[in-house]
């Protein structure tokens, strides 16, 4: 006897709820670090948007703090920022994938999902709703405390109250199972190397042992907020393309009351019926006059042979122009009917004209960015493709075709870099001067690159000696001004960093030394969901290695004038022990009374070394 296989769809959130390893949710250690870096970097980032030189406090508090990790621990993480509106709390903090993260810009997360899932982790583990309250106006605050269906992927509110508040900005609290013990190192890291990247943020942990971490703000700048852009047609496959296509498209009206008694009323019908051919006729006559959604109507009538009560009973769901069919579903006996549309039909172009949308070259002037008339249609005799051809009628052929040739074609220009907001050369300075006191540091900002059509910035600072520890070079990693702290191993930054030469700078591996990389991008190809390392791309890889090319040159230069000086200041030394000695016994051998003024030459020489130092 078989068993019949059964099908079924889960939710979003069911998904991430049995594979939440996924995002970084693995175990009580890692979730906690996970936790906190969600909510601080998603209070970082409204901040951002917003030009508000940001204010983090973050908390992480014992429910018990007698009972041994892992435990449940009460992570609050407290903004400045804008806050948000009170209708979209519950939609933001309880559905999975729902966000404002989706466009081509630079920011921090990427799908928005990283803080619904902190807030499943902590359901799943603690049983405790999130608590999320919100100013706008700094006047009164909403404050929701809400569960997350899972099945349905929806949020289920307990609770929703308005108090009075005396300033703008966001509070989120979840309960969640952690471990402290264990992750507090990466967590008091992350909050550091966060303000080290963040220079114009002031960020404040209250750890579970009582303990303050305070970093205050270094500069009061921020870079400008970036910008959402068009993309890049080297950034496209073919599923991008049909749904930029869908929105070319002329939307075909909704057969309604309202559309109906536009279409009458156009027609003359106001207080008139006639039937399917009675209608036409008087459309053939009026047709110069119609509007737009009008002449749309009357030629899926025509090709339905409906009249106004027939078309009243029916939806329509698909204009398939490349086999040119019309799809409709009859509420009447509940099922899809499809039906021909004859090319020689004199409505066929009005129907095609409307579904096709844009031609090629509008399609590609207006939906992909820094394309003109004039690479258009240069691209359009690359790809062998007719220019005036309507996107929407392309068979699947050509859209193959024409996704391939958008990859192929060279002389499209470079992406924008506007959607980025690398942190600057100035910032970084400073950071890297404030965190760090070394003897000498440099930094340099790369101009903006791209890969697989998506533009990046690499930023870079080195710094060597003064209040550095010897033992081994440090790296630093940043990806969108957020700290990468695992899964070093294989980070394309490391592997550059290890395969450099040092031997050719003479620096030696224990040197006291620190490298600060950061790469920020629309699209940083990170290697898993959890987003702790950088995969070898080889034009980021290609960045990576002129930046740090550049700054250890800078450093090598530093350390031979460096050498320079310390040689010289070991001769001024010996001089400086052994002139008198000299002076002495030649004026003995010269039999002089006066001993020859060496002193000014001891000082003339600890004057050149001065300045060569």
């Amino acid at each position: 006897m078989s068993l019949k296989e059964t099908f079924s769809q889960i939710s979003p959130s069911e998904f991430f709820y049995r594979n939440r390893d996924l995002a970084g949710f693995s175990n009580p250690t890692r979730s906690l670090y996970t936790a906190v870096r969600e909510f601080v970097e998603n209070a970082l980032d409204a901040c951002d948007q917003r030009g508000i030189l940001p204010d983090v406090h973050l908390i992480i508090k014992a429910v018990d703090p007698e009972k041994p990790d892992p435990k449940p621990y009460i992570l609050t993480v407290k903004d400045n920022g804008p806050g948000m509106d009170s209708k979209q709390i519950p939609l933001a903090f309880g559905t999975v994938l729902y966000g404002s993260k989706f466009g081509l810009k630079q920011a921090r997360g990427m799908f928005g999902l990283g803080a619904t899932m902190a807030i499943l982790y902590g359901q799943i583990t603690t049983n405790k709703p999130v608590v999320v309250s919100s100013s706008v106006d700094g006047k009164d605050s909403h404050e929701y405390s809400m569960m997350l269906d899972i099945q349905k992927n929806k949020p289920v509110i307990m609770k929703h109250t308005t108090k009075e508040t005396g300033k703008k900005g966001l509070n989120v609290s979840i309960t969640l199972e952690g471990d402290y013990s264990k992750a507090g190192a990466k967590i008091r890291d992350y909050v550091y190397q966060t303000s080290l990247i963040t220079p114009y943020a002031t960020i404040t942990f209250d750890d579970p042992k009582g303990e303050k971490f305070h970093y205050k703000r270094i500069v009061d700048t921020m870079p400008a907020p970036p910008t959402i852009i068009k993309p890049h047609p080297h950034g496209v496959d073919v599923e991008t393309i049909r749904r930029m296509i869908v929105d070319t498209h002329y939307e075909i009206p909704t057969l309604d009351n309202f559309m109906i008694e536009k279409v009458r009323k156009e027609l003359g019908l106001a207080k008139k019926n006639l039937n399917f051919e009675g209608i036409m006729q008087r459309a053939e006559k009026k047709w110069a006059s119609l509007s737009r959604p009008v002449r749309v109507i009357i030629a899926l009538m025509s090709f339905l042979q409906m009249d106004f009560d027939k078309v009243m009973k029916i939806r329509i769901d698909d204009v398939d122009l490349a086999n040119k069919h019309l799809t409709y579903w009859d509420f009447g006996e509940s099922k899809s009917v499809m039906v021909d549309m004859p090319k020689s039909s004199q409505y066929y172009k009005q129907l095609a004209n409307t579904v096709a949308g844009e031609s090629l070259a509008t399609f590609l002037t207006k939906r992909f960015q820094r394309i003109g008339p004039s690479t258009a249609n240069k691209f359009s005799e690359f790809a062998s493709l007719k220019p005036e051809k309507r996107i929407g009628s392309f068979t699947n052929d050509e859209l193959v075709q024409l996704s391939d040739s958008l990859q192929k074609y060279e002389d499209f220009l470079s992406p924008d870099p506007t959607c980025l907001a690398p942190l600057g050369e100035e910032p970084l300075r400073k950071g890297i001067q404030q965190f760090f006191k070394p003897d000498f540091f440099d930094v340099i900002q790369r101009s903006a690159s791209a890969y697989s059509g998506f533009p990046f910035v690499v930023e870079m600072g080195i710094a060597y000696g003064g209040e550095i520890s010897s033992g081994k070079i440090n790296v630093f990693r940043f990806a969108n001004r957020i700290p990468l702290l695992y899964d070093e191993g294989s980070d394309v930054v490391l592997q550059v960093v290890n395969e450099t030469d040092w031997g050719r700078y003479k620096i030696k591996n224990d040197s006291p030394l620190v490298i600060v990389s950061h790469i920020c991008s629309t699209r940083i190809p990170y290697k898993t969901v959890g987003k702790e390392n950088v995969a070898d791309r080889p034009e980021i890889e290609k960045e990576l290695k002129l930046a740090l090319q550049f700054l250890l040159r800078k450093l090598s230069a530093y350390m031979s004038k460096r050498g320079l000086a310390e040689a010289e200041k070991k001769r001024s030394n010996l001089y400086q022990k052994y002139l008198p000695l000299i002076a002495q016994f030649a004026t003995e051998l010269a039999r002089k009374s006066k001993e020859p003024d060496y002193k000014k030459m001891i000082k003339d020489l600890g004057t050149n070394v001065e300045a060569k130092e």
